[in-house]
């Protein structure tokens, strides 16, 4: 698992799977899945190996089961079978229709011993990304949002239109923090609202790693063209209710949503189509409350600053489940879990 985190923020939508080799309890190979369409975790723990010969008697560990059918790479399953290794110990089996057991039956069938749910609870959490989008057909949702003392996300609009520029209620090492979150995620996801209010860019540029694909809500296509969402440095995603491709800007992609239906549902409808397998939403208010009521969030990240608004945009309300607290100078983060 320590191995699988590796591939945090570049293997998506494929799991980010660790794997070790060993040969009389020493490690002598590992590996973790590469950036989306290289080699799986597998291959490159067989791959580390100096000494090959040694396969034959070494034991392979692996947090997620072998593929065992042509994705973008052959079955992992074929290349365990090929260097004949004869046992395999399986974190958890692949819920994936195009795995699901086939990996642990091919293994069988070719007589290696497969052991498996080994540490099945701790690799079902490592892998929360991907058994979401398997299981139940959406991405991994990651609410974030800052909040004032006194319990708001915005000021007033008398007090924005008076000073434009954004009024941070986090500081600069929590700012930080969220640009590694963002880079972490496959997706990033805002309302019409917060890109007129703050003009974001949605990047990773105080982190090291991949800016995420930027989903922007924006019904009736009212954003104007000057905004940084529209710079082309990385891919976005514009959900409307319009279908009139002469309000389309050239190198974006807009995607139609029903705004009369469950707009969360018809969000997550969309991204599960384009195989998107996590989304962090940064806001705004609305957007934030759209999720929350209809219960379709997994986690909540929530940045407690030491100043206060007096008044504005509150901040939602969520119920969830305490899992850590964590204190970046003046600033407190809380993570709740959607139990």
């Amino acid at each position: 698992m320590e191995l699988g985190k590796k591939a945090l923020g570049s293997a998506a939508p494929n799991p980010m799977v660790g794997s070790v080799i060993t040969y009389k309890d020493k490690i002598i190979g590992e590996g973790f899945t590469s950036r989306y369409g290289g080699p799986h975790a597998e291959v490159n723990a067989i791959n580390s190996v100096t000494d090959k010969s040694l396969l034959k008697k070494a034991d392979l560990y692996v947090t997620l089961e072998p593929c065992a059918h042509f994705g973008k790479t052959p079955p992992c399953a074929d290349l365990i079978i090929k260097n004949n290794l004869k046992k395999v110990i399986i974190g958890i089996q692949d819920p994936n229709e195009k795995v699901s057991g086939n990996g642990i039956k091919k293994l069988k069938e070719a007589g290696c011993e497969v052991i498996t749910g080994v540490l099945g609870d701790e690799c079902r959490q490592h892998h929360k990304r991907f058994l979401t989008f398997q299981e139940k057909q959406r991405p991994y949702i990651i609410l974030k949002w800052a909040e004032t003392r006194d319990g708001f996300i915005a000021p007033d609009k008398d007090k924005r239109n008076a000073n434009p520029e954004p009024y941070w209620i986090s500081n600069s090492y929590a700012r930080q923090r969220v640009h590694q979150w963002r880079s972490e995620e496959q997706a990033i996801l805002v309302g019409t609202n917060t890109v007129l209010a703050d003009n974001p860019r949605l990047d990773v540029r105080f982190w090291a790693g991949t800016s995420p694909i930027r989903i922007i809500i924006d019904k009736t296509l009212k954003l104007p063209k000057d905004l940084n969402i529209y710079d082309k440095s990385c891919r976005t995603i514009i959900l409307t209710q319009l279908k009139d491709d002469t309000k389309y800007h050239a190198g974006i992609e807009y995607s139609i949503i029903d705004f009369e239906k469950n707009i969360g549902e018809e969000i997550c409808r969309i991204l599960f189509k384009k195989n998107i397998a996590s989304v962090l939403i940064e806001g705004g208010a609305k957007t934030l409350a759209t999720f929350i009521n209809s219960g379709l969030w997994d986690e909540a990240r929530i940045i407690e600053g030491d100043t206060a608004f007096g008044s504005g945009t509150k901040a939602p309300y969520i119920d969830g489940k305490l899992i850590a607290t964590e204190n970046i100078g003046e600033n407190t983060i809380k993570r709740l879990l959607n139990d």
